[in-house]
């Protein structure tokens, strides 16, 4: 079957529900489970289903992501394959930046020309899940779709979160409403396997997941069909064109938020996680030369370590340690994700700091941190505690925010010794 795809992943806007992690980020470049980036998902899907031409359409503190992709995805010469980035231009034609998710595609669609292609997948660059496309690919073609949307069962409370469509019993789409309020949820439901109706999930939401026909696409922006694909492209797409549903039945998840974002990495700690990182499609990243970990006389039970830590804390539990992190020896980790270092502090600069009383890099002597995301490079004094909960109002603290009970430490902020947050 002919499967001549080109994949295209939305770098994403602004993040502000993901703040402060998006400050200096953006969303797709954000660190996950101790190693990896949100975009390494989409990228690693695509390549895991045979499909290698890859692009990236980046706009809003891109400089990490940029970075990112042009360390991470090499092909060899005899390879036609590629993973580049198409960042936001202003030119003769066009001087706006991106308007919406098809506007970002639309704007990048001369950049298209030279490559040959029959249908383009358009992904999320912020989501977690593990998912072959060429299933997907196959049901489009075999039921001659112009548009096919992924779609994964939710329920009631979860649907008026999404973007919720109808289908028939061959897929295809009858109505379909942006993050539709709970009372019109009524005779939404759709058909769905047995297991999921008996847990109350019958309402299909879309993933962000779309393939369209390259034909029908053109055709769309041609029409003006409008600059978002949930808010315009999809609804004004039913009834005249063959738009599909494509139902996904594995584990995914939108990190959209501070608390899913926390809750999907802390899942990982599990024995069984939903997302599995020990499968047989591997999930691609950056090769960093680093030392394995060291841990020493350290207690830990259902953690995730990165490459090239130094630890020595009394205890780490339900806890992702991210690569270079440095804990001290009478810490205690809880519930927490802690994405390590950009760098190692050389050792003179550590016994400095430590005749002057300064925090270095990492976790210090006897801290206490539960229910906290720590972001990259941060300092943390001896004695520190910070202990998150529903007891911390939400908001932004300086060095620190609070979100859903969640203590996020901002990228590169230094915690005197003895501060206590919570």
């Amino acid at each position: 079957m002919n499967r001549n795809v080109i994949s295209i992943v939305l770098g994403g806007g602004r993040g502000t529900r993901l703040f402060p992690l998006t400050y200096s980020r953006s969303k797709p470049a954000v660190p996950i489970a101790g190693k990896y980036r949100l975009v390494d998902i989409p990228i690693s899907n695509c390549l895991n289903s045979g499909l290698n031409k890859i692009l990236v359409l980046t706009q809003f503190n891109s400089a990490s992501l940029n970075s990112h992709i042009k360390n991470s995805y090499h092909f060899d010469i005899f390879s036609q394959g590629f993973v580049d980035i198409l960042a936001a231009e202003q030119n003769v034609e066009n001087d706006s930046w991106y308007q919406g998710t098809a506007d970002a595609v639309r704007q990048s669609m001369k950049h298209l020309e030279k490559y040959n292609y029959d249908y383009i997948l358009i992904l999320s660059g912020d989501q977690l899940y593990q998912m072959d496309f060429r299933e997907m690919l196959d049901f489009h073609i075999e039921s001659g779709g112009d548009l096919t949307i992924a779609t994964i069962p939710v329920n009631a409370k979860d649907a008026t979160g999404f973007g919720i469509l109808k289908s028939d019993d061959e897929g295809n789409i009858t109505s379909f409403y942006e993050k539709p309020n709970y009372d019109m949820l009524e005779g939404l439901q759709s058909e769905v396997s047995e297991e999921n109706k008996h847990r109350g999930k019958e309402y299909l939401a879309s993933m962000g997941i779309y393939i369209f026909t390259k034909t029908i696409l053109k055709k769309m922006f041609d029409e003006g069909a409008g600059d978002d694909f949930g808010k315009d492209i999809i609804p004004n797409s039913i009834g005249k064109y063959k738009t599909l549903s494509y139902q996904y039945e594995g584990y995914w998840t939108d990190i959209g938020t501070i608390e899913s974002f926390y809750e999907a990495n802390l899942d990982l700690c599990l024995d069984l996680p939903q997302f599995n990182l020990f499968s047989s499609s591997p999930i691609y990243t950056r090769a960093r030369m680093l030392p394995p970990s060291k841990i020493n006389g350290s207690y830990v039970s259902k953690a995730v370590f990165g490459d090239g830590c130094i630890i020595m804390a009394d205890k780490i539990e339900n806890s992702v340690i991210g690569n270079r992190t440095r804990i001290d020896k009478g810490s205690t980790i809880v519930n927490s994700y802690v994405m390590g270092a950009d760098f190692y502090q050389n050792t003179t600069e550590i016994v400095l700091n430590d005749r002057g009383g300064r925090p270095n890099m990492g976790i210090g002597k006897y801290c206490y941190i539960e229910k906290a995301i720590l972001d990259k490079n941060c300092y943390i004094g001896d004695n520190v505690k910070i202990i998150g909960g529903k007891h911390i109002p939400d908001g932004d603290y300086g060095t620190y925010s609070v979100q859903d009970g969640i203590v996020v430490v901002k990228k590169g902020a230094v915690i005197a010794p003895g501060t206590h947050i919570g």
